[in-house]
């Protein structure tokens, strides 16, 4: 064989190897991209979950039955225990504000409405009581209210529209 032959051919050889080692590189690091991104999708997934999961105990702590349950002071005026109510409603709102980043618009649109509700509600309601009126008689007001509308049961409502898309995401 001709000198100027085998070099060629060595010199393909190593090209071709070159090349070849080169396309490894490349799927390779594919691969590991797709792995990376998956865990991000899954590092993702489970941000969304818990953001529903914290907005369904936000729905359930600012159920009107429950506030009023967890924060009834019997010898307290009306008034005071209308803000005690309100104020209870606005530091858990705030609190988990910072889920709908993770949720659907809708969700929080859900829970935005559920939270105005409750103050309307409740603002309303203790503008019907005369100024001596007791926190028993604010929440006997509220409750009887709750079991007579239809809205009063919004809190659920939110809950199982929240617990929907949860369920979507797995």
């Amino acid at each position: 064989m001709d000198i100027t032959i085998v070099l060629t051919l060595v010199s393909a050889s190593i090209v071709a190897g070159f090349a070849g080692w080169l396309i490894y590189l490349q799927r390779k690091a594919k691969a590991q991209e797709t792995i990376a991104n998956n865990k991000k999708v899954e590092g993702s997934q489970q941000l969304q979950l818990q953001a529903y999961e914290r907005l369904v105990l936000l729905a359930d702590r600012i159920a009107l039955p429950k506030l009023i349950g967890r924060l009834n002071q019997a010898d307290i005026p009306a008034r005071d225990f209308q803000f005690m109510l309100i104020q209870a409603i606005k530091e858990e709102f705030d609190y988990n504000i910072t889920q709908q980043i993770y949720v659907s618009a809708d969700a929080w649109t859900a829970m935005k409405q559920l939270k105005e509700q409750n103050l309307l509600t409740i603002n309303q309601l203790a503008a019907t009581l005369s100024p001596e009126a007791s926190s028993s008689d604010l929440s006997r007001l509220i409750l009887n209210y709750l079991v007579n509308d239809p809205k009063g049961n919004l809190h659920e409502m939110v809950s199982e529209v929240l617990s929907i898309e949860a369920r979507k995401i797995l």
